[in-house]
């Protein structure tokens, strides 16, 4: 095999303060260590991993990655849909959720500040409440 596994994505933003609270509060990352590249951004954890780097740019960034595909989403595995879902329906924030049974996962699609598509992976067995 080539490759072992995903290092990081990147997204580019108009509003980095605001990315960077998004992805702590809702998907638990943290705002670590990231070399100086000259430019402003963020390095967001997981553990020891800097899985979403963040590169502020001026204005929008670009549109989102569903209306010109720039990115059409990336996925993280989750661990507790009910703890997921309780989070996003008191901050009110849109999502949908896919069922793929044969794979045994949970899919709920969110979307960032900047609309890039995201979705996080339970599995469907260990899920509460599958669809509610």
């Amino acid at each position: 095999m080539l490759v072992s596994a995903l290092d990081h994505v990147n997204l580019r933003t108009g509003k980095l303060d605001v990315m960077i609270d998004w992805y702590t509060k809702f998907l638990g990352l943290k705002n670590g260590p990231r070399p100086d590249f000259g430019f402003p951004g963020a390095w967001m954890y997981m553990g020891d991993l800097p899985i979403v780097h963040i590169v502020a740019v001026e204005g929008d960034g670009g549109v989102g990655s569903e209306q010109a595909l720039k990115l059409e989403h990336f996925a993280l595995r989750g661990n507790s849909w009910a703890e997921f879902k309780t989070l996003l329906e008191a901050e009110g924030v849109r999502y949908e959720l896919v069922t793929i049974e044969d794979f045994d996962v949970l899919q709920c699609n969110i979307w960032d500040p900047d609309q890039n598509h995201i979705h996080v992976d339970f599995k469907l067995s260990e899920s509460e409440s599958k669809t509610s």
